[in-house]
């Protein structure tokens, strides 16, 4: 069971890094898309685990923890250039408040950082630092589009 969970989170991710943001001619801005796709797909596991939606997996939990904080910690570097895309959803805010940026980017990998994984209570009672942490940045630095 372990396995093929993890495998089935393996495969949504490519699926949809490889759907994700179509139309985007900027490789820099694509690659800022793909790394928050990411971003995206290891909380929804973290998320779907703790409404049960999806079993409690605690390696699969600690996995999608992991590659949370593997992100937050390249965000930095790939919004450290103000490219553009038609299509992107960066705020110019990003570049204006550059230290505040950064600043929420460490929030969000200490979050993740400090969310348990053993088990589902655990799991659960580190959702909200790190929910918090994403909507304050993209209340802050996306476009919604």
């Amino acid at each position: 069971m372990q396995h093929s969970l993890i495998g089935a989170i393996a495969v949504s991710l490519f699926a949809s890094l490889a759907y994700a943001h179509s139309g985007v001619t900027n490789p820099a801005v694509q690659a800022r898309m793909d790394l928050m796709v990411g971003v995206k797909d290891a909380t929804a596991v973290i998320g779907k685990m703790a409404k049960q939606a999806l079993p409690f997996d605690a390696s699969a939990a600690e996995t999608a923890r992991l590659a949370l904080i593997d992100h937050a910690t390249q965000i930095p570097a790939l919004f450290e250039a103000n490219e553009r895309d038609p299509l992107d959803e960066a705020r110019d805010e990003i570049w204006q408040d550059w230290d505040g940026f950064v600043q929420k980017t460490e929030t969000m990998r200490i979050a993740a950082g400090s969310m348990d994984t053993s088990s589902l209570d655990t799991l659960r009672a580190g959702l909200a630092p790190l929910g918090a942490s994403c909507s304050g940045c993209h209340e802050a630095y996306r476009i919604d589009k």
